[in-house]
């Protein structure tokens, strides 16, 4: 049996506390002291707005000054937030064509718009608010920047499998450059939800499934839009979204109903968000989905007790489009006032798209329904972003069209897309050493709908990049191939009808070519918002050309294209050289030939488990055992394995399992060494291990460190990630890489929902995959309490 541990009360929800707070009351207690307690734990909706015991903020004076001046109307005004005229990511409230923008600026009921660029379009909605609005408030213009805006970079999810921190925060400094050069402000970004279900499309704009490398991805995000200054012209407002748990959507099925334990939300889901809060990102956005039978845009619970009040969260919240108003839809409310109300006192700040607070928040403050203190401090925290981000000192200063034109897709912003393209690029398999290409082929035959195919190498939410500009496979292999080489293509089949008409061509230019490059997979529209799949294979006739392909029995190279886990184990077992290419953005095509003719030497790691099939998801490495697990051979005898947790008609394991992925080198892992086997009160171990490249190429390597522990007061997963590190090991070389392990790392949500480590044994593992790991064991032991 596991040991006694301390309670830190500070650790768990308020409802929780209190309830524990009553069970140990003793009889004893007065009725008096026993009200008291009781007292403190009503949920005192109708109070004033709580300002939290970790909220030291000091809002500027104008920002108190304006409050005074503004009138019921001009504040709900600055919670109103709509979308522009360019394009729409939702659907649209406005029906009538004279409801313009320019009136409403000058009425002062909106407080900025979103998915509008251009520094001349922002300038001149900027001028009426400045100088034609009552107050002379200037607009927040934001966008959902979210990999890049004219410069394209790979998905997040394809720069979240670099494993490379710095890499990241470059790339987003990148689009924040870009960005605010075209009067952007507000970025809709980083999306930091965990995501263990490939079938839910929204995993694209992720970092995968697990916490601690989110976490990591969420920081370097959150570093590379704010930088160290929000007044710096090139700088723009993070927003870290969906909060809370929008990626264990029921079935991967987007915007569906979340429901789990406290435990397991605290654990791994809410980990990124409080990560990047951490970060210092400026906002957070609210999610679409419910979570234990609420609405998140509604939960006081989630926005106030642990965003603001545990967390100390003292910037903006926003909704998500028309979250607020959808609370109807999910039925806790009865209509667009009750939700307005519901949100308001919840702590979001600023309505997307729904005009519930200007249609509704004026007249409930008349009529005495709502305490006007709610909507001061949600004029506060919009009008707070607005300082910080230094429009009251300039209004105009992100929208100069000489920095616009200096900055949109330069020569060295471009570098950094190709950098960040090679360097996402996972090699999932690469038998007889087909990769990479030795640069003597006469023919390649580049073949597969995705192959020359510009628009969808941009990938999903990637609005402001345009079709003309990205590098396609076809035609960064041909540059790279060089005059010698004949490059050919075929096209095979296309993305979304079932005809076969060009399986004869394609068979016929892989029979010419001494290698086959395959492109296929999804397109840009197959993944992300509302791109959710049941079936994750190999869109359409796809797997029908390659089965035709590959009779030309030449040595073939599939490049795969997704936003996702993807179930492809028929082409696994078909085709000696994989890659997962994910979608690499404006410079797609010269990422990919770098790798594929060894310029670069791939060292990406799999941010998601790959399933062998749709029915193993949610698949992810760190799960629990079962009082049954199954561990064996699938190949052994049935009777060996019946009564195991386990499918009887596939094996258990993935098919590529996260942190997955090779180099065209070798590495060799040393046993792991321990600085000791017992860790000793707050004292700290190291856990070391020799990796030596015993291949013919210089190599990055991902060096992955787990832990396991293997008995708790709950029960606790296989192995969870600690830490990483990335280096260049030049080939023949050895290098030792040390990491500390502390009690911090131990620890978890205990029975009794305190944060802590318990006394007991452990297991550190260390290695290039979740599933290619040394192992070593140690023990913790702590006083008893």
């Amino acid at each position: 049996m596991k040991r006694r541990q301390g309670i830190s009360p500070s650790n768990i929800n308020g409802m929780f506390r209190c309830s524990t707070v009553i069970r140990t009351i003793t009889f004893t207690i007065t009725l008096a002291v026993l009200a008291v307690v009781t007292y403190s734990c009503v949920d005192r909706s109708e109070s004033k707005p709580r300002m939290t015991e970790n909220n030291t903020r000091k809002y500027a004076p104008i920002v108190e000054e304006l409050l005074a001046k503004m009138t019921l109307e001009e504040k709900a005004g600055q919670l109103n937030f709509y979308v522009g005229d360019l394009f729409n990511t939702g659907p649209t409230v406005r029906t009538s064509e004279s409801d313009k923008f320019d009136e409403k600026i000058k009425n002062g009921t909106m407080t900025g718009l979103f998915n509008v660029h251009g520094a001349e379009y922002t300038a001149r909605l900027q001028k009426i608010a400045v100088e034609e609005s009552r107050l002379g408030i200037p607009l927040v213009f934001g966008a959902d920047v979210i990999h890049g805006f004219k410069t394209v970079f790979p998905i997040p999810l394809g720069t979240a499998a670099s494993w490379d921190m710095a890499l990241i925060e470059e790339a987003e400094r990148v689009a924040a450059r870009e960005s605010t050069a075209a009067g952007i402000t507000f970025n809709f970004a980083p999306m930091v939800d965990i995501a263990r279900d490939s079938r839910w499309g929204r995993m694209a704009e992720g970092a995968g499934e697990d916490p601690y490398l989110g976490s990591e991805v969420a920081k370097a995000r959150v570093r590379g839009f704010q930088g160290d200054d929000l007044t710096d012209e090139a700088t723009m407002a993070a927003c870290v979204k969906h909060f809370a748990a929008y990626g264990a959507a029921e079935g991967g099925r987007d915007y569906n109903t979340v429901d789990m334990s406290e435990r397991l939300l605290r654990q791994t889901y809410l980990v990124p968000y409080k990560a990047a809060v951490e970060a210092g990102a400026a906002t957070v956005m609210t999610s679409f989905n419910e979570l234990n039978g609420e609405p998140v845009t509604g939960s006081k619970w989630l926005i106030d007790d642990i965003l603001r009040n545990e967390w100390g969260f003292e910037g903006m919240v926003v909704s998500d489009w028309q979250s607020i108003t959808e609370m109807v839809a999910h039925g806790n409310v009865a209509d667009n006032a009750e939700a307005a109300a519901m949100a308001l006192k919840a702590g979001v700040d600023m309505d997307m798209m729904g005009d519930a607070y200007l249609d509704h928040i004026p007249d409930m403050v008349r009529n005495g329904k709502i305490d006007e203190a709610y909507l001061d401090q949600a004029v506060r925290n919009v009008l707070q972003l607005k300082y910080d981000l230094g429009l009251f000192d300039d209004p105009y200063k992100y929208s100069k069209e000489a920095r616009e034109k200096e900055e949109i897709r330069s020569e060295e912003h471009l570098a950094v897309a190709r950098e960040a393209a090679r360097k996402s690029i996972v090699l999932l398999k690469n038998e007889d050493k087909v990769l990479p290409l030795t640069g003597n082929e006469k023919t390649i035959a580049v073949i597969g709908p995705l192959a020359d195919n510009q628009s969808d190498m941009n990938g999903t939410w990637s609005f402001f990049g345009e079709a003309q500009h990205p590098v396609t496979f076809l035609q960064g292999i041909k540059e790279r191939a060089g005059e010698g080489t004949n490059v050919i293509f075929a096209k095979g089949c296309n993305l979304y009808d079932n005809k076969t008409d060009g399986f004869a061509e394609a068979l016929q230019a892989a029979r010419k070519a001494d290698v086959v490059i395959l492109a296929v997979g999804e397109s840009a529209v197959m993944n992300g918002e509302a791109g959710s799949r049941a079936n994750i294979g190999l869109p359409g006739i796809q797997q029908q050309l390659v089965n035709k392909v590959m009779e030309a029995g030449k040595p073939t190279v599939a490049m795969v294209m997704s936003g996702r886990g993807m179930a492809i184990s028929e082409l696994h077992e078909q085709v000696p050289a994989i890659m997962a290419v994910w979608a690499l953005g404006s410079e797609a095509g010269h990422g990919a030939a770098d790798v594929l003719f060894g310029d670069y030497n791939p060292a990406g790691k799999l941010p998601v488990t790959f399933p062998r099939h749709v029915g193993q998801a949610p698949i992810y490495y760190n799960y629990k055992h079962t009082g049954r697990p199954y561990e064996g051979d699938y190949s052994e005898p049935l009777s060996e394995r019946v009564y195991k947790s386990k499918y009887r008609d596939v094996e258990n394991s993935p098919l590529y399992a996260f942190g997955h992925g090779l180099s065209y080198t070798t590495f060799e892992y040393s046993p792991v060494t321990l600085s000791d086997d017992v860790m000793e009160g707050d004292n700290t171990l190291t856990a070391s291990v020799e990796v030596t490249n015993t291949g013919d190429h210089d190599g990055e390597e991902v060096i992955q460190l787990y832990i396991r522990d293997l008995v708790g007061s709950v029960t606790r997963p296989v192995k969870e990630l600690k830490a990483f590190r990335k280096e260049m090991i030049k080939k023949g070389e050895t290098k030792t890489f040390t990491f500390e392990i502390s009690e911090e790392d131990l620890a978890f949500y205990r029975h009794d929902m305190s944060w802590g480590a318990e006394p007991g044994e452990f297991k550190v593992f260390i290695g290039s995959a979740s599933d290619n790991v040394q192992e070593a064991s140690f023990s913790l032991k702590k006083s008893e309490i």
